[in-house]
């Protein structure tokens, strides 16, 4: 399995995963629960209106943990790609995960919705000894 999908592993395999921003010297953490690829880049939603946006507008530096049971823990660190670019089937996806989870919203391009993908991605699986490395380039490339 390549490290791309390895990490949304981590993310989906469980009910929720927690990014962080940091903005005006306070870290803000919350609980995300949607990830997906697309384009050889992992994409998370949210909506314009809630804070984790306007804070990612200030700073697009963010990281994500989640901990899968047995497996250790993730740590995600990147950067917000602001350019929302879903296409169709993931936009979809994104806005029924969100209705699923009681938010409300017009339809898949309800303009309230926001796709933001994982630029400069670093990644980590963790356990209580070590932090090992998860490869997201692909070989070649720079």
């Amino acid at each position: 399995m390549d490290g791309l999908n390895t990490v949304l592993e981590y993310l989906t395999s469980v009910p929720a995963w927690y990014l962080a921003t940091s903005v005006d010297g306070q870290p803000h953490v919350r609980p995300f629960s949607f990830a997906q690829i697309q384009d050889g880049k992992l994409w998370f939603v949210t909506a314009r209106t809630k804070d984790v946006w306007q804070e990612l507008l200030q700073n697009q530096r963010f990281e994500a943990t989640s901990w899968w049971p047995g497996h250790g823990w993730l740590i995600l660190r990147g950067r917000a790609g602001l350019d929302d670019r879903a296409l169709d089937e993931m936009r979809e996806a994104g806005w029924k995960h969100l209705e699923h989870l009681g938010e409300h919203y017009e339809g898949p391009n309800d303009p309230t919705l926001v796709f933001f993908s994982v630029e400069d991605p670093e990644a980590f699986i963790c356990n209580h000894d070590e932090w090992v490395p998860v490869e997201l380039q692909p070989a070649g490339s720079s």
